[in-house]
């Protein structure tokens, strides 16, 4: 068997002839069953039409707002996770969390939480930081900085 030796069996299928008479299978209606609105010719019915009742799209209520398809979403790591993988006077950045695997890229940006506890003195530069995290790190003598992030 070559490559260029393969054939696609589709390719060669041939089109359906309607109209040439009722031995061909395909005649008088043409296979488009007896008489109604998909029968006739430039017939098209739009793909949520219910035959005349109310659509669905109309019985249920308004959804108020959107959701940005692009919001940005950031990585987050917890306080505990710092306080086990980090020597205290380390500094941390995304590039630190990269080199030792708990985050995948250091493009993205970053955010600290405040799940767990942490006793070390860390200097740590992330975009934001929430309340707690930030009161948590700075109680044990850390800093929390906040470079422009993009």
């Amino acid at each position: 068997m070559n490559l260029n030796k393969m054939k696609n069996p589709g390719t060669n299928k041939r089109h359906k002839r309607v109209g040439r008479g009722d031995s061909s299978g395909m005649g008088r209606t043409c296979g488009r069953g007896e008489k109604g609105q998909k029968a006739r010719s430039g017939a098209r019915i739009r793909p949520y039409f219910e035959g005349g009742q109310v659509p669905l799209f109309r019985r249920l209520p308004m959804v108020r707002g959107f959701k940005r398809s692009y919001r940005e979403v950031l990585p987050t790591v917890n306080v505990a996770v710092l306080e086990s993988n980090f020597a205290a006077g380390e500094t941390v950045d995304a590039e630190a969390l990269v080199a030792k695997g708990l985050l995948n890229t250091a493009s993205e940006g970053l955010k600290i939480l405040g799940n767990g506890e942490i006793k070390k003195a860390l200097t740590i530069k992330a975009c934001c930081f929430s309340e707690s995290a930030k009161a948590k790190i700075e109680k044990a003598g850390g800093k929390c900085l906040t470079p422009v992030c993009e």
